[in-house]
Formats: C-alpha cells, structure tokens, sequence
C-alpha cells in the first residue's frame, strides 16, 4: 500500500498501482516457443510478434475515411507458427487457459461459418487465399502482454502477428515493404470484419503493421496515405499515460455497428461518398435537420459532428507534434473525450472517471481511446506526475467500488515482425 492525501490533506492508504510491463522481445520469443513443444511437439518454423496501439487522436473516423495518429506500443503479441501440408489449422492460446486445442480445416473458413477467438487467427489466412495466395494448414500457440479487452488492439495484434508469420511461411513476401504491408493490413481487415464479425476500421490493423519506433503514424483513410511524424514526449517531459479500466470492453457488439450504419446513412443522406467530404459542418447538421424524421436528427447530428470535428482536432494535434508544442495537446485530447462522451456517446462511468481524476490530479488532458464502452483512457501527463496521477485513479476506482485500473506509460514501438 502506498500512502495518499485526501481533498481535505488528510493522509490514508491507498491502493497499490498495477503496472503492466511489456515483454523484453526474447522473452514473448521463448514463452510461445516453450509452449509450442509442450503443445504440439518439436520446434516452429519462426516467432513473429505485433504490438498493440494506442490511438493518440482520431477515434471512430477510420471507417468513414477520416485521419487517426495512432503509434504502436511496446506490448506485442506473439506467435509460434509451424507450416502444414494439408488444411488443418490447429491453435493454443494463453489467453485462453484450460480451451485446449483450436482446430478447423481452412476449407470450412467462410463468414457466418467460425467463431471464437480463433477466427480472428483463420481469418487471416482466409483472407489471404481470396486475395490469391497460396496458404496451407499450420499449427500456432499464441501469447500476449497487450491488455486483453482493453481497448489496445489486442485483437489486430493477433491479426497482425499471425499475417506476417503466414506471409514467410508462405513466401509470400508481402511484409518486405509497406506497400505489400497494406495489402496485409486489408488482409487483417476482411478477417475482423467478414470472419470475426467485428465492425472496425482499419486503424488498428494499420498501426500493427505500419507504425515506427518513435514515431506516430498519420493515416489518412481517405486517400490511404501514411506519414511517419516523431513522437518523442520524454524530450519535453511529458509522458503517455495508459488507463486501462478494466471495464468490459466488446467491438463485435451491436452498439459498434450500429453507428458505422449510421454515420453511413447520413453520408448517403449528405450526398456524399463519406463524412470527411463534409467541410461544411453547420450546412450538413441542417440539412440532416431537413432530411431526418424528428425522433432521429439529434442523434444523427451528433454522430456527425463529432467525426468531423474529430478530423479536424487529429490535424491540430499533427500540427502541434511538428511546432513542438506538445503541453497544447492534452487540451485537444480533452475536447476529444467530451466530444466521444457527448455526441458519440461511447464512454462509460469507469472511463469518465479516470479523464476526469487524472486532469484534476495534474494532468494536462486526456480522453477514451478505442471503440469505447469500456477499454482504456489515456493522459497526457508531465513525467514528475506520472505516479500521482496514476495512484489519484486508483484511489477513485477504489473509493468507486470498481475493479482496480492498470496503468502503463507508451512509448512508441516496431510493427509486426520475426522476432
């Protein structure tokens, strides 16, 4: 336990901070290595591993052909792959304790046909055969240090970690450079999206396989352009400060979905191929008023004007990275949140609750990050802050009666790689 002041200076105990610490790479390496003997026997034909992200700004604009900064984190998930001669595919996962073995024949891969979380593994390799390329049968265990449900992509981690380990196996080739990556990247996308079920951009999928040690990466999704800028916030003394709330957090569900189609709808409505076309914010809302039922323009608007405001606030914060005026930025991240609590309507008690205890406990600003309803919240914080941010949120969780937060500090990492 660790001591802490209360509003009124009192001094009291308060919980311990939960810290998760990223594997040193050789570490993943031989954790799924050793798991691969004792599951299937013998030796894998490679590790690769991907990391998770952490979207800095840009939320819920990737699928409407906005901009997103993610960068990747340290934490990756890892993959010991052996290739196969038939179509079997069997899988273990750490993160799936006392399941045993995963197994289907990739023949049987459809959408509608697989489910769990081994379809996100199949999926890739589904995705690949209907893009073309031969790929066979293969045995894989699976482990992880990236927060499961959290909010950071662990999802598209798996996707991406199994994509380039797939791509050697096969010979494929694609992982040389980024324009084969890309193709991968549209790879993973099918299996989330058409395999898995889950409604999500490219964002995540694009980080894991593109992003740079430290560096965030520029996607804009309307032109499928990238842009690598530095990211150093230790230069100025800042830090990058991860909640993860613990809160349950699920892209597959209904809620996900449900704005997709209506961010869609309004653009068919708006005359438009997607909601970065509109630059005109004010005439869009009102002609939306025009067009709507009355029991659906408020929502709709709102929905609207937070993925064009969105993209506008992903260019500030771009801006700010190049002036060298990184302080700015917690400020914008702040707008962010309320934007994604008030007109997106993603967040949740337990990610309110850490935004607003973290700037009231010195932080410069900070918002939700990923689809929402759960997952993580980030803080732009001064270095010297860092712990007393971190315990002011698990006090409050505590005093909250909620599961105890875990905190970790990004910092940019590498995409997918043999490890």
């Amino acid at each position: 336990m660790t001591g802490v002041a209360d509003a009124a200076g009192r001094h009291r105990a308060g919980p311990a901070v939960q810290w998760v610490a990223a594997w040193p790479r050789a570490e993943g390496a031989a954790r799924v290595t050793a798991a691969f003997a004792e599951a299937f026997g013998g030796e894998p034909d490679g590790v690769w591993s991907a990391p998770g992200r952490v979207n800095v700004i840009g939320e819920h604009t990737d699928y409407n052909a906005g901009l997103c900064l993610p960068i990747a984190l340290p934490h990756r998930t890892y993959v010991a792959l052996r290739a196969r001669p038939d179509d079997v595919v069997r899988l273990v996962s750490a993160q799936e304790p006392g399941s045993g073995v995963w197994e289907t024949r990739l023949a049987d891969v459809a959408p509608g046909a697989v489910a769990g979380w081994g379809s996100y593994v199949v999926g890739v390799a589904w995705a690949l055969r209907e893009a073309g390329y031969v790929v066979r049968g293969f045995d894989a265990v699976l482990d992880s240090c990236v927060p499961y449900g959290s909010g950071l992509s662990s999802s598209a981690a798996l996707e991406c970690a199994v994509a380039v380990a797939l791509d050697e196996v096969a010979g494929i080739g694609l992982a040389d450079d980024d324009a084969g990556r890309a193709v991968l990247v549209r790879a993973c996308m099918r299996a989330e999206n058409e395999i898995a079920g889950a409604a999500t951009g490219g964002l995540d999928q694009s980080a894991s396989l593109l992003c740079r040690p430290g560096h965030a990466l520029v996607l804009d999704f309307h032109d499928g352009t990238t842009r690598q800028i530095p990211f150093d916030l230790s230069a100025s003394g800042l830090a990058l400060l991860v909640i993860d709330t613990r809160a349950p957090h699920q892209h597959a569900g209904g809620q996900y979905a449900a704005r997709r189609a209506m961010c869609e709808h309004a653009a068919e409505l708006l005359g438009v191929q997607s909601l970065r076309e509109v630059t005109a914010l004010d005439a869009a809302l009102g002609r939306l008023a025009e067009l709507l039922p009355a029991d659906e323009v408020d929502v709709v608007r709102r929905r609207v004007h937070h993925v064009v405001t969105e993209n506008t606030r992903v260019e500030l914060v771009t801006q700010l990275l190049a002036d060298g005026e990184l302080e700015r930025v917690g400020a914008v991240l702040t707008a962010a949140h309320t934007s994604l609590r008030d007109d997106y309507q993603v967040s949740c008690p337990e990610l309110d609750l850490a935004v607003d205890t973290a700037i009231v406990a010195g932080a410069l600003g900070g918002r939700m990050v990923g689809g929402g309803f759960g997952g993580s919240a980030i803080a732009l914080v001064r270095v010297a802050d860092v712990e007393p941010v971190a315990q002011a949120v698990a006090v409050a969780f505590a005093d909250a009666g909620l599961t105890a937060p875990a905190f970790l500090v990004a910092t940019p990492g590498g995409p997918a790689a043999r490890d």
